[in-house]
């Protein structure tokens, strides 16, 4: 690694340095410069964390992705309650039950305290998941912190702190954000990712199979991940057999067997769920029923959105740190990623806090001394000031990232939230008892938010066998009048209709003849995303004229 300023390090004290990165509590010099430090100890680098998710949590207001609801809170609250909806992707047995099985012992805790209200029913989800978002926070920190030391790491830290997509995303109930968690702790295990002179007991490296294999069992494609690990260990350890055999092979099958014999208490069958997950989404590429983008979408758009203005300060750390292992694994997932026709944000989560990393390495820089290795010491006057260069960076990465994330998490896309949560209080006064969602599959909440066993229905989009043809949704879409006209000839008259202004404005006639009235509206969204503009949420209730 290269010097900065013209600082000398010896070899002795370098390698000291990268052997133990964690100063000595003996060194009166190391206790005054810690004295000032209040990110001191894993403690409190934990308690800093899960408080800032905490406040996360509670100011995620937002809509972003149907699996957060669909394929973690409702399939645990069809597993604790006995009702809920099960999307296609369990008929056919691409998804385990492992990630939903948290959120279902969350559940049960609630029903036991008689805590399951709608405001707990709401917010207990992405409160619990704060908590593990703060362990990958403090293990991002930590693992900052054997790469390249303790001044680094804080600006990693900082990175990941007031990064808008990782406070957008991070606390939500999606198995990414979750994954993205046993990344970062298993990285932190892994010999290879950390410099070569650093000892590891032989148990480390256990301890990062097994969490990297919980990974791929809630995430499958988590692999990815995994395979450039692994192959990277393969190529600098000493006994590679004992490697394949004695550890990969007997810790990825343990792992495997628990979940295929949970998945076979759930499913009431044998089913494995990697392997139909494969086939699905790789042999047949049935993501792509649900669109696809460019080959060089997150390149141009997706992972570049994601990091934001962090962007140029982690191009820079990469250059600066030149760990090439650690940012080769970026350019790894993304490539690889790249190939798939369907493409979505979160599928690049787990690589965005390693992006972070550099960026606080660059931050770093600004005010340090960066010794060969990489590793960042602070200058021995504690009391300077900041230099107005960072002065720059700080309030440049805070104005460009903070608007965003407030703005993302508590006003965009909110609607569908709130009418849910609505709905919620309105059927515990008895007001509702029948509800037909006529917008498109899968934009609301269901039954994990509203949290009454009631009739509900939503317009079907599971993929077809036959390509071209189009669903209930769809159908929806291209014809909302007709479709209307025709479903209502058939229908189980409810008692509310939920739709988005867009289609209200061209179904006006038909919910009025059919004596149907404006009880409620929320706001939702100032600009479209996929499709038109859907400005507002509104509620129409049968008047029983």
């Amino acid at each position: 690694m290269r010097q900065r300023q013209g600082v000398a390090v010896s070899s002795a004290a370098e390698t000291d340095r990268t052997q133990n990165p964690i100063p000595s509590k003996s060194d009166p010099q190391q206790k005054k410069a810690q004295s000032f430090d209040f990110l001191g100890s894993s403690k409190k680098v934990f308690v800093l964390c899960f408080a800032f998710r905490i406040a996360n949590a509670l100011l995620v207001q937002t809509y972003f992705n149907p699996d957060e609801h669909w394929q973690a809170l409702e399939v645990a609250h069809r597993i604790t309650f006995g009702y809920g909806h099960l999307t296609w992707e369990w008929e056919k047995g691409i998804r385990s039950y492992l990630h939903p099985l948290l959120f279902a012992l969350l559940y049960k805790l609630l029903a036991v305290l008689g805590l399951d209200t709608p405001w707990f029913m709401v917010r207990a989800p992405r409160l619990f998941q704060s908590f593990f978002s703060a362990f990958g926070d403090l293990y991002l920190y930590k693992l900052s912190v054997i790469l390249f030391g303790h001044c680094v790491a804080k600006w990693a830290l900082f990175s990941q702190l007031t990064n808008w997509f990782m406070f957008y995303c991070l606390t939500r109930t999606l198995s990414n954000s979750l994954e993205t968690v046993l990344t970062l702790v298993s990285l932190y295990y892994w010999p290879c990712m950390r410099p070569s002179s650093s000892k590891l007991p032989l148990e480390s490296r256990k301890w990062g199979l097994i969490i990297a294999a919980l990974a791929c069992a809630i995430r499958p494609t988590s692999a990815i991940i995994w395979l450039y690990v692994g192959l990277l260990e393969l190529f600098v350890t000493r006994d590679k057999l004992r490697f394949i055999f004695l550890e990969v092979a007997p810790m990825g099958l343990l792992v495997l067997g628990l979940t295929f014999l949970l998945d076979r208490l759930m499913y009431g069958s044998w089913v494995l769920v990697p392997l139909n997950f494969l086939k699905f989404n790789f042999l047949s590429a049935g993501g792509d029923y649900y669109g696809t983008h460019k080959w060089h979408w997150y390149f141009t758009q997706g992972f570049t959105v994601m990091i934001f203005s962090f962007l140029p300060f982690s191009v820079a750390g990469i250059m600066q740190s030149k760990h090439w292992k650690l940012s080769g694994l970026i350019a790894w997932v993304l490539g690889l990623y790249s190939v798939l026709g369907h493409k979505e944000f979160r599928f690049v989560l787990p690589v965005l806090p390693i992006a972070l990393i550099f960026s606080g390495h660059s931050l770093a820089a600004l005010r340090t001394t960066i010794s060969a290795n990489g590793k960042g010491k602070e200058s021995s006057n504690i009391h300077r000031t900041c230099p107005a260069k960072m002065q720059v960076a700080i309030f440049f990465l805070l104005a460009t990232n903070i608007p965003m994330a407030l703005y993302m998490s508590l006003v965009h896309q909110r609607g569908t939230e709130d009418v849910t949560y609505y709905l919620s209080k309105e059927v515990l006064d008895g007001k509702v008892t029948n509800i037909l969602f006529l917008m498109p599959c899968h934009a609301t909440p269901y039954y994990a938010t509203v949290h009454h066993n009631l009739p509900m229905r939503f317009l079907d989009c599971s993929p077809r066998e036959e390509k071209g043809i189009p669903d209930e949704s769809d159908h929806f879409m291209i014809d909302p009048v007709g479709f209307a006209s025709e479903f209502a000839k058939n229908w189980s008259l409810p008692s509310h209709i939920v739709l988005f202004d867009s289609e209200e404005k061209l179904l006006k006639d038909f919910l009025i003849s059919h004596s149907f009235k404006e009880i409620k509206r929320f706001f939702h969204a100032h600009f479209k995303v996929d499709r038109d503009l859907q400005a507002s949420v509104v509620v129409y209730g049968f008047t029983g004229d």
